[in-house]
């Protein structure tokens, strides 16, 4: 191949795969230096330069400079690698890390050459072209995608975004049963850009919430010019969804606006999903109003919230309960994932015989700890009193107002409250200091005292064999082992066991 026809194949690729020149002419240079090694026959390294104007080349054999003072680096490959003593000898300037290079003959650009360039040519003109991918897409993340299916293969889907681009859509992606043929077009959301060498990069997905955000995004004006905020969504992909809206404007009916005329802005999504129901949900800054909006179209009856729980109980009316529920769950699993709670629903009849179980084990509670009789026990429960916490420490005047409590008897229940915390307090402390108590072993091994043993079963280490596990670094983090010395005599004592035993298996 002659010098004008290098910078023609330069100048055909770069225009036809809009790469650019400079990656050409690398993988050029990258071919002739590995058909150069060849026709050497020789462990060496080569290094091959091409002018960009002429495409005129020049080949050099190089060597690369080793500092082998060092213990830890010597000379294992002479024919590419020199001593710093020897490069001194050629350039007092080198300095390790440097090349020592020799004019060498070019190789003709034959047919063995040519073939070496255009797989090399090829190679990185896949590379440059998925690095663009890469970079063209990084940013779009989370964003809708349209493409048209360019194959099937074993239940996954290969989109054409244009541009030699494409995305890739697995199995778990896509929406059951959906009918999805070639040359079909459809939306996606990008949720993931790889960048790998081999495979898909861009990974998409039907089955994302994201995808109903986006849509909403897309179809309702509203929600695009930022009246209405979409403030999260949850589906059972091809079957049902839950998108919850707010209003940023209280001119604007935000679930209104998101159904659309007689239903045709919701439909339109609904079609894109194959057929999958969309229930708009009023968000609601509290959060059990914005649960009971989320159950719909079941009305709620009562709802209990535990917030150190996150989680609700929902009682609706008996007959309504299966629809609460939802086939297989569905409105209820749907509801939580949406509102983030966990979400118990049960009938009007199972909430109240839940409630009066509760209330029974509250009153017996109080019965017992704070030695009252029923009666007495029963009033609290009435009050909404629910632990011993809140009999201790709520303000007085609460109790006070309670009509059949006077101030003595208010003072009194607080006493026996806090006196029965206090005894709970001290119990556990108690257990707690039982059993960080050193083993036996620990205590009677030699070497060892009995404050020393005493911190090691503070922070966890009770017996000779919990000791023989740990490390000296460990041992050193536990307070008042501060000497190395004394951490490695200690581990090496309590394994002395396992030496012994080591002993016995090898003399057998």
């Amino acid at each position: 191949m002659m010098n004008k026809e290098i910078l023609m194949v330069v100048d055909v690729v770069s225009n036809e795969k809009s790469i650019e020149k400079e990656v050409i002419f690398e993988a050029i240079e990258a071919a002739l230096a590995t058909a150069t090694r060849k026709r050497n026959r020789g462990d060496i390294d080569v290094r091959v330069s091409l002018d960009r104007e002429t495409g005129e080349s020049e080949s050099f054999r190089r060597w690369e400079v080793l500092d082998d003072s060092a213990e830890d680096v010597e000379i294992e490959f002479p024919d590419k690698q020199l001593s710093l003593e020897e490069a001194k000898k050629i350039d007092e300037n080198l300095n390790a890390g440097d090349f020592v290079e020799e004019a060498m003959e070019s190789v003709p650009f034959g047919r063995i050459a040519a073939q070496a360039a255009k797989q090399v040519i090829v190679q990185k003109v896949r590379e440059a072209e998925r690095e663009q991918v890469v970079n063209a897409y990084q940013d779009r993340v989370g964003e809708l995608l349209n493409g048209v299916v360019k194959r099937l293969d074993k239940g996954n889907v290969f989109l054409d975004l244009g541009s030699n681009v494409e995305a890739f859509i697995g199995r778990d992606d896509l929406i059951p049963r959906e009918p999805i043929r070639s040359g079909d077009r459809v939306r996606c959301y990008l949720k993931e850009v790889k960048s790998e060498l081999r495979g898909p990069q861009l990974y998409v997905s039907r089955t994302a919430p994201e995808l109903l955000v986006e849509l909403f995004k897309l179809e309702v004006p509203e929600v695009g010019e930022g009246l209405i905020d979409v403030m999260g969504a949850a589906r059972d992909p091809g079957s049902r969804a839950k998108v919850a809206v707010r209003t940023n404007d209280s001119r604007v009916d935000p679930v209104g606006a998101c159904v659309g005329m007689r239903g045709s802005r919701v439909r339109t999504i609904s079609n894109e999903l194959a057929g999958e129901r969309v229930d708009i949900v009023l968000w609601d800054e509290n959060a059990a109003q914005y649960v009971m909006n989320a159950m719909a179209p079941a009305e709620v009856a009562s709802i209990v919230v535990d917030e150190e729980a996150n989680s609700m109980d929902i009682a609706v009316v008996d007959e309504f309960l299966s629809q609460a529920i939802g086939r297989g769950g569905q409105n209820v699993r749907l509801a939580s994932q949406l509102t983030g709670w966990e979400i118990n629903v049960m009938s009007d009849t199972q909430a109240a015989e839940k409630g009066e179980a509760e209330a029974q084990q509250i009153q017996e509670l109080f019965m017992e700890h704070l030695q009252v009789d029923e009666e007495v026990a029963a009033i609290l429960v009435q009050e909404g009193f629910t632990s011993m916490e809140e009999v201790a420490y709520v303000p007085t005047q609460e109790m006070v107002n309670i009509e059949e409590f006077d101030e003595d008897i208010v003072e009194e229940l607080r006493n026996r409250a806090k006196d029965y915390l206090l005894t709970k307090a001290i119990t556990q402390e108690e257990e707690n200091s039982k059993a960080k108590e050193p083993a036996k072993d620990l205590l009677e091994m030699k070497g060892m005292n009995q404050e020393t043993a005493y911190a090691l079963a503070s922070s966890g280490v009770i017996t000779m064999e919990d000791l023989a596990e740990q490390s000296v670094d460990e041992l050193l983090e536990i307070k008042g082992l501060d000497s190395e010395e004394m951490a490695a005599k200690l581990i090496m004592t309590a394994r002395e066991p396992w030496f012994a035993e080591m002993n016995e298996k090898g003399s057998e």
